[in-house]
């Protein structure tokens, strides 16, 4: 216990220090489209590598830094590399795709957030609809009529939002339509054990037939071999993301396997 919190108040103050430094780094997830696997965006994942410990797992640093409320800081370094990157991209010609962030419950709630998001689009010239905006069940919940206010605004901007790991949370069905989301992400839980587990098969097609009920896209996540990825498919997922089509890697790696058309 003592060490956890060693651990946690070292880890802390190495974080602030971190960003300063430059030690983090964004890694990007391909997201494919169901119907033909062509990859229509990628998702952004912070990792943070240090030069005396090597890399920490975000599993070990994102709780950390929530929890010293750091994740709004965290995440403006994320938002401005996201879009130099698009900007870097666009610039050899790369276009049509979209790359996703993901905002925290702090961020969201942050009043100055929406003119962030602008401004990171405005200073590198990245069009607001190659911004995708991933956000988790808790953080829409946290204050509902604050954060309704708040995503109309970013959806304004021309910005796309998604809703991360659906199912695991509040899923609150009558929330669906009060927020402007575009996409329902279904959580890896639900993807492990397809298409064996009946139980699970009969979630994911739900939550694909009531997001396109409601005219919402919906992607699954965790994709790790192509008997999940041809169930998915069939059942009507619009995209597909997981190892099975490539792990999170760097920009240049990302050049290298996906050449410009």
């Amino acid at each position: 216990q003592m060490q956890e919190l060693e651990d946690r108040l070292v880890l802390g103050a190495r974080l602030r220090e971190a960003i300063a430094r430059d030690e983090l780094s964004l890694h990007y997830q391909p997201q494919l489209a169901a119907a033909d696997l062509r990859v229509t965006g990628f998702e952004a994942l912070v990792r943070w590598n240090r030069p005396d410990l090597g890399p920490v797992p975000p599993g070990r640093f994102i709780p950390i830094a929530e929890s010293l409320g750091l994740m709004p800081e965290v995440g403006l370094w994320v938002l401005n590399e996201t879009c130099r990157q698009l900007s870097a991209w666009l610039e050899q010609g790369r276009s049509g795709f979209t790359v996703a962030v993901n905002f925290s419950a702090q961020q969201l709630q942050r009043p100055d957030i929406v003119d962030q998001v602008r401004e990171a689009l405005a200073r590198h010239g990245v069009p607001a609809t190659m911004l995708e905006i991933e956000l988790t069940e808790s953080s829409l919940m946290e204050n509902v009529e604050r954060v309704q206010g708040r995503l109309a605004e970013l959806k304004a901007l021309g910005v796309s939002l998604s809703l991360d790991d659906f199912g695991t949370g509040y899923s609150s069905l009558s929330y669906l339509r009060e927020f402007s989301l575009d996409k329902l992400k279904i959580d890896r839980s639900f993807v492990n054990d397809l298409p064996e587990s009946t139980d699970d098969a009969v979630i994911a097609r739900t939550i694909v037939a009531m997001a396109h009920q409601l005219r919402l896209r919906v992607a699954a996540e965790g994709v790790e071999n192509e008997a999940q990825a041809g169930f998915l498919r069939q059942i009507g997922c619009d995209e597909l993301q997981g190892y099975h089509f490539g792990r999170p890697a760097p920009a240049d790696e990302i050049d290298r396997k996906f050449p410009r058309d």
